[in-house]
C-alpha cells in the first residue's frame, strides 16, 4: 500500500510515521507513507495556501491551486483508489471503514487546516470525506494519523501475530474482552481461573461471554448493529 498525505504542516507527521508499528511497516516495505507540503505546490510569489473567504467571516481557506496541483501531479505517476479529504463533517471512522480502506492500494489523504479547503476542492477533486470523531482540531494531520494507523495495521505481516488484528475491539461489533498476563496473582488479586486452566474450548468462551458483556454494559449501541 501506498499512503500520500498533502498537508500544510508536514512536521506535524513526523513523530506517527517514525515509530512502533508503523515505521516496521515500512521497514518491511509493507506500506509506502509519503508527506507533501502544500507550500512548494504553491505558484504565488510568497508561497501562500490561504486566503480569505468570499462574503466575509472569520478565518482563512486554503486555496484550490495548490491543492489541485499536488493531486494532479500525484494522479500522473499513479492511480489512486481513494482521495480521502479529513473533515469533522465526513463519515464518521469505524472498523468497518478501516476493513474497507486497508484493501485498496493507492490512497491520498488531504488534511484540512484553518477554516478548511474551497468546497471546489471537495466537490471535483475528493472521492471520499472522513472524520474521526464529532469534535474539531486544529488541523487534518492527527486524523491521517489516526486513519492511516488503524489501516496500516490490518495489512497482511504488518503484525507479528496476524491474528491480533482480528480479535480487535469493533470487529464483530463488539468490544474486546479483559486481558490479563503474569503474575497470575499480584498484592492478594487474581487472575480468572479458567485462563489458566488450559482449556481452550472453555477459555475462548469466556472470551465471547466477556466481551458480550463489556459491551453490553459500555456500549450498548453496538449491539443494535
Amino acid at each position: 500500500m501506498r499512503i500520500d498525505i498533502i498537508t500544510a504542516l508536514p512536521s506535524l507527521l513526523e513523530s506517527p510515521f517514525n515509530d512502533s508499528i508503523l515505521k516496521r511497516a515500512q521497514d518491511r516495505g509493507l506500506v509506502e507513507i509519503h508527506v507533501h507540503d502544500l507550500r512548494k505546490y504553491s505558484e504565488n510569489k510568497q508561497k501562500s495556501i490561504d486566503d480569505y473567504a468570499f462574503g466575509g467571516g472569520a478565518g482563512m481557506v486554503l486555496t484550490i491551486q495548490p491543492i489541485d496541483k499536488c493531486i494532479s501531479q500525484l494522479q500522473s505517476e499513479r492511480d489512486y483508489d481513494e482521495i480521502i479529504y479529513l473533515t469533522p463533517d465526513g463519515d464518521l471512522l469505524n472498523q468497518q471503514i478501516s476493513n474497507q480502506i486497508s484493501t485498496l492500494k493507492n490512497l491520498i489523504l488531504l488534511c484540512g487546516h484553518y477554516k478548511g479547503v474551497d468546497q471546489r476542492v471537495r466537490d471535483h477533486l475528493i472521492t471520499r470525506e472522513i472524520s474521526i470523531g464529532d469534535y474539531v482540531l486544529s488541523g487534518g494531520e492527527l486524523g491521517a494519523a489516526v486513519l492511516a494507523d488503524s489501516v496500516i495495521r490490518l495489512l497482511p505481516g504488518v503484525l507479528n501475530d496476524e491474528t491480533s488484528a482480528l480479535t480487535d475491539s469493533f470487529q464483530d461489533n463488539l468490544l474486546a474482552p479483559p486481558v490479563y498476563t503474569r503474575p497470575s496473582e499480584y498484592k492478594g488479586m487474581k487472575v480468572p481461573e479458567i485462563l489458566t486452566s488450559g482449556n481452550l474450548k472453555a477459555i475462548e468462551d469466556w472470551r465471547m461471554d466477556q466481551a458480550f458483556e463489556r459491551t453490553k454494559l459500555k456500549r450498548p449501541d453496538l449491539l443494535k448493529d
